[in-house]
C-alpha cells in the first residue's frame, strides 16, 4: 500500500505491534479527552493565503539554539523505541540526521545516550526526568555532554505519571528483553510487574515529586549545555521559564498522557508566546500530523514543531525508512503549504495568514 500521509502509519503500527506496546504508545489519559483534541484543534484554524507571489524558491531552512536546520519540523523524545523495532532510536537517530533535523532522545531510551551518539553525526537533545537521587540525574547530563548532545530538555509536568487506563488494564510492563538503558548499570534499568501500570510504580518509585523553579537553576550549575522546559502550557509558566534563564520552551501536554482535560498545545501556543516576548523561542509539541498543522503553529509563533507519535508507528511499520518518510511527507505538505499561501520563508509566515474560532470577526476592507 502506498502510504501518502503520515497518519497511516498508525493502523499499520496497530497491526503489527502486541496490544500493550500499541496501547502505551496510542493513549492518553483518563478520558482521552485532550489526545483528540490534540489533532482537532488544528482543524478550527483556517488559512488566509496570500496570493500573486513569485513562490518559485521557497526556504524551510532555520536555526534552533544556533544550530541549522532543515526545517522547522523536530522529532520529540519518545520512550522505549525498541518495544517498536528492533533497532528503535538507533533507527530515528540515523533518519533524523539523514533529514538535517534534530533528534531528541528520551531518558527512557532502550538505548543508551553513548550508543545513539555511536550512529553518526547528528545534531541530538537529551529529555531528562528528574530522579530523586541527584547523582543519577548529574551523572546523567554530564554523559549526554560527553555524547555530544546539544541541548538538555527538561520535562516538567510529570511529577506524577498520568492516570493511562490502558497501561492499568495491560499491567504495561517494559518487555524482558529490554532495559531502560541510560539506566542499566545503575539499577534502575527495568520494570517490575505489578496489578497496576509498572511504568506508574517505576515512575512513584524514583522520580522526584518536588521538583520546582529552583531546579531549573541548579541544572545550570551541573551544565552548561542549553535548557528547554518542556510541559509549558500558561503565561504564567512562561514568564517564570525566562525568569528562571530557560533557553526555550516547549508548549506540552505530554501527548496528552497527564492531566486530562488541558487545551490542545495549539490552543495554549499564543498565550506563551506572548508572555515570552520573543526572549527565548516557544516551540511546540502535540497532535501534527500534517504539514498544514505547522504551518499553523509557526503563524501562531512557534519556532519549530515536535513530533511523536508519528515517528514511533512510522518505526513500527518499517523501521527507519518509516521515520525518514514522515521527516520527508511533512517536510513537502509544509512546504506546499507555504507556497500555497504565498510566503517564501519562515519569516513570512505572519499571524495574518491564519484565522482562528477565538479570533473576532474581521471586518471586510471597504473597496
Amino acid at each position: 500500500m502506498e502510504i501518502t500521509n503520515v497518519s497511516e502509519y498508525e493502523a499499520i503500527a496497530k497491526q503489527k505491534l502486541p496490544k500493550m506496546v500499541y496501547d502505551y504508545y496510542a493513549s492518553g489519559a483518563e478520558d482521552q479527552w485532550t489526545l483528540k483534541e490534540n489533532q482537532h484543534a488544528f482543524s478550527r484554524i483556517l488559512f488566509r493565503p496570500r496570493i500573486l507571489i513569485d513562490v518559485s524558491k521557497i526556504d524551510l531552512r532555520t536555526t534552533v539554539l544556533g544550530f541549522n536546520i532543515s526545517m522547522p519540523i523536530m522529532i520529540a523524545p519518545t520512550a522505549m523505541q525498541k518495544m517498536a523495532h528492533p533497532e528503535g532510536e538507533y533507527a530515528t537517530a540515523r533518519a533524523a540526521a539523514a533529514a538535517d533535523t534534530i533528534m531528541t532522545l528520551s531518558s527512557w531510551a532502550t538505548s543508551s545516550v553513548e550508543e545513539v551518539a555511536s550512529t553518526g553525526p547528528g545534531i541530538r537533545f537529551f529529555q531528562l526526568y528528574v530522579y530523586k537521587d541527584r547523582s543519577v540525574v548529574t551523572q546523567l547530563v554530564r554523559r549526554a555532554e560527553r555524547a555530544g548532545f546539544k541541548a538538555i530538555v527538561l520535562t516538567v509536568d510529570t511529577p506524577r505519571l498520568g492516570r493511562r487506563e490502558a497501561d492499568i488494564k495491560n499491567r504495561f510492563v517494559l518487555p524482558p528483553h529490554l532495559t531502560l538503558k541510560n539506566f542499566e548499570d545503575l539499577d534502575l534499568g527495568k520494570m517490575d510487574k505489578t496489578n497496576d501500570s509498572g511504568l506508574a510504580s517505576y515512575v512513584a518509585g524514583q522520580t522526584d515529586q518536588s521538583l520546582s523553579w529552583k531546579d531549573v537553576k541548579w541544572l545550570q550549575t551541573i551544565t552548561k549545555l542549553p535548557i528547554l522546559v518542556k510541559g509549558v502550557i500558561t503565561g504564567e509558566d512562561a514568564q517564570l521559564a525566562v525568569q528562571y534563564g530557560a533557553a526555550g520552551i516547549i508548549v506540552s501536554n505530554h501527548g496528552a498522557r497527564q492531566l486530562d482535560y488541558v487545551p490542545a498545545t495549539i490552543m495554549a501556543l499564543e498565550e506563551v508566546v506572548k508572555a515570552a516576548q520573543g526572549r527565548i523561542p516557544v516551540f511546540l509539541d502535540g497532535g501534527v500530523r500534517r504539514g498544514t498543522d505547522v504551518f499553523k503553529a509557526l503563524a501562531l509563533g512557534a519556532s519549530g514543531v515536535f513530533i511523536g507519535r508519528p515517528v514511533v508507528f512510522s518505526l513500527a511499520a518499517d523501521g527507519e525508512a518509516g521515520v525518514r518518510k514522515v521527516l520527508q511527507m511533512l517536510h513537502d505538505e509544509f512546504e506546499l503549504t507555504m507556497a500555497l499561501s504565498g510566503c517564501r520563508s519562515l519569516k513570512e509566515i505572519t499571524r495574518d495568514h491564519i484565522v482562528t474560532e477565538w479570533d473576532r470577526p474581521r471586518i471586510a476592507p471597504r473597496l
